[in-house]
């Protein structure tokens, strides 16, 4: 058997993290199996679905490295693959149903369906459908659609029956289908609801591994009843855990960015998110934390997906980003970081070869210090333009020091005779003065560091200096001098 996955997410809005976990737990299981995986649409929520929303889960699933081998973007043997462009075909196994007495037409209102959950609550029991309309007459009927009401189409629950699912994560699952209720499969605009169209598109797009958040368990029955009605074979359900804020509630906006263009717009690599998103509710088998994307199509199993919640901490994406910056090829963070540096008001042109050294001396200082490319803006300032901070009263007392003035002196000196001005000769002008004044490295570093960026704590000096360049250099010094003399 082929294995045969899918991700189909309804597009009302940005890939959030959630379901982009389930979209690489299915594209890591297909490719482990040597399966195929499928990206279709479930936008039967008419007005809140949209084009733009399914561009957007698009380019968030292909920037975290997911490809999908048929579906949207792609086509296939099995499309369409919007629900709203297959209504054909799934009025022709609501007819089925229908005929076959496994569904029904419901005439009920709105105000008679909310009466009844209220007395079923006052009551102490579960609301459900209690099958007002499962045997009416053709004459009721009748009655009913004179006085304008448009039905719905409902399944027929059958009566004292077990619903055994056998779970990949969470084993056997087992549901009483005398809490369930006769639920609706087609609402009365002709559309289909998910448990109906998810198991029509299942079965004839071939999938065999239903692979989703485990808040679509409670589903499950209500999508088997449909299979066995059908006489369609049920696949295997693997239902992975929620995904918790770090104080144990389920992630919601309130807990800051959840969607994953969130994370592309503040900097983060996608091979960073994969990595993070692979071990929320996924274990490997020994003690590794960083795996490449081939890394987990060899590792990756359902037999390691935890039964227990998943915890999103921020602070460990910002671990495992941190990695990866580190190892990333400059040439490609200069790409990456530049659009940060332009909200800077930095490199708008076009790059020179001089503006492209500049970004890979400055990626190559700050990458040690930041957890996401967009943290790159707070550091702009110690190594581009000629103004600089107010030091705070402790940094103005090293500037009060002793031999300061020599060695401001000394360094603007050598600063304007380099004739190159780069990492390796900044850390040689800071060798010669502290051999010429005989002076230790602090007595020399601290004044400096001050004079050019205000701060007593920073980035490394001798990237500081190169970046800045003798002109800038000059300002800054030009104004630490008026600053002592003030």
């Amino acid at each position: 058997m082929t294995v045969k996955v899918r991700f189909a997410p309804s597009p009302t809005g940005p890939l959030h993290i959630g379901g982009a976990r389930s979209a690489l737990f299915n594209y890591l299981f297909s490719c482990n199996k040597k399966g195929k995986f499928i990206l279709r649409f479930e936008d039967t929520d008419l007005e809140r679905s949209s084009r733009e929303s399914e561009k957007n889960i698009i380019q968030a699933l292909r920037w975290l490295g997911i490809e999908w081998n048929e579906g949207m973007d792609k086509g296939g043997e099995n499309g369409p693959y919007r629900q709203t462009e297959r209504l054909e075909t799934y009025q022709k196994y609501t007819n089925k149903l229908l005929a076959e007495g496994n569904a029904y037409y419901c005439y009920c209102s709105e105000e008679e369906l909310d009466q009844e959950r209220q007395e079923l609550l006052m009551k102490g029991e579960t609301p459900r459908y209690m099958g007002k309309c499962r045997s009416l007459t053709e004459a009721q009927k009748q009655v009913f659609e004179s006085q304008g009401r448009k039905p719905v189409v409902r399944f027929r629950v059958p009566e004292g029956q077990e619903i055994t699912i056998n779970d990949s994560v969470r084993g056997k699952v087992t549901f009483d289908s005398n809490g369930i209720g006769d639920y609706i499969i087609v609402k009365s605009d002709g559309i289909p609801t998910y448990n109906f169209a998810v198991v029509i598109d299942d079965v004839l797009m071939g999938i065999t591994h239903v692979v989703r958040g485990e808040e679509h368990l409670s589903n499950t029955p209500r999508q088997v009843l449909i299979y066995e009605a059908l006489n369609f074979d049920v696949p295997e359900f693997a239902h992975i855990s929620l995904i918790l804020n770090t104080e144990g509630h389920k992630m919601s906006k309130r807990d800051g960015d959840t969607a994953v263009i969130d994370y592309f717009q503040k900097g983060y690599l996608p091979e960073a998110m994969v990595n993070f998103i692979a071990l929320l509710g996924w274990s490997p088998a020994g003690e590794k934390e960083f795996f490449t994307m081939e890394e987990l199509k060899e590792e990756f199993s359902l037999q390691r997906v935890s039964k227990s919640p998943a915890v999103f901490d921020v602070n460990k994406l910002n671990y495992i980003n941190s990695h990866y910056l580190k190892e990333a090829d400059l040439e490609r963070l200069g790409c990456l970081a530049l659009p940060f540096l332009q909200e800077e008001g930095l490199f708008v042109q076009d790059l020179s070869s001089e503006d492209q050294n500049w970004i890979r001396i400055f990626l190559g200082a700050v990458r040690e210090k930041i957890s996401s490319l967009s943290e790159i803006k707070a550091y702009v300032q110690y190594f581009y333009g000629q103004i600089i901070s107010e030091p705070d009263q402790e940094a103005a007392s090293v500037l009060r020091g002793e031999t300061v003035p020599q060695v401001l002196e000394l360094f603007m000196e050598k600063i304007t005779a380099a004739e190159k001005l780069d990492p390796s000769r900044a850390k040689g002008i800071l060798k010669e003065i502290g051999k010429e004044l005989n002076l230790k490295g602090k007595d020399i570093f601290m004044p400096i560091r001050i004079s050019l960026t205000g701060k007593m704590h920073g980035p490394d000096l001798d990237a500081i200096i190169a970046l800045l360049g003798k002109d800038s250099i000059q300002a800054r010094l030009a104004k630490t001098k008026k600053y002592l003399l003030g």
